[in-house]
This record gives C-alpha cells, structure tokens and sequence, in this order.
C-alpha cells in the first residue's frame, strides 16, 4: 500500500473521537463503543452511521448514539 499511495497514520487536523450509543440486532439492542479519527464530533457521528448501515445493513434509525467524546 505504501508503495503507490502514502502512508499516514495520523493527520494533525484530525482527533480520535469515542462514539458510544447501540444498535438493534437480532437479540435486542447491542451496545458498541467505537474509535472514529475525525475532524469533528458530526462528521465522527457520520461515520458511525455510515459504517453500521454498510457493515451491518442498518438504517439510521436503528442506531442510537449516546455519547461523542474527543
């Protein structure tokens, strides 16, 4: 990967944020906690949604997000 595209591991512009919240599964509701790298607590929220709809098929309205925390 490195070699055509280049690494970086960490961009001064952007924090590690915690989003913290659950989801509704099979069982019931699950709960996550998650590091999202983020310029800001909207787009980490963003993120989040994004990440749960594509991996886990889930509308935005089965995830519920509680807490962003730089």
């Amino acid at each position: 990967m490195g070699r055509f595209f280049p690494l970086v591991l960490h961009r001064p512009d952007m924090s590690t944020f915690t989003v913290r919240g659950s989801f509704q599964a099979r069982d019931g509701p699950q709960s996550f906690e998650k590091e999202i790298e983020a310029p800001n607590e909207n787009v980490a929220t963003e993120h989040t949604l994004a990440e749960f709809g594509s991996k886990h098929g889930l509308n935005r309205t089965q995830v519920e997000i509680d807490e962003v925390k730089a």
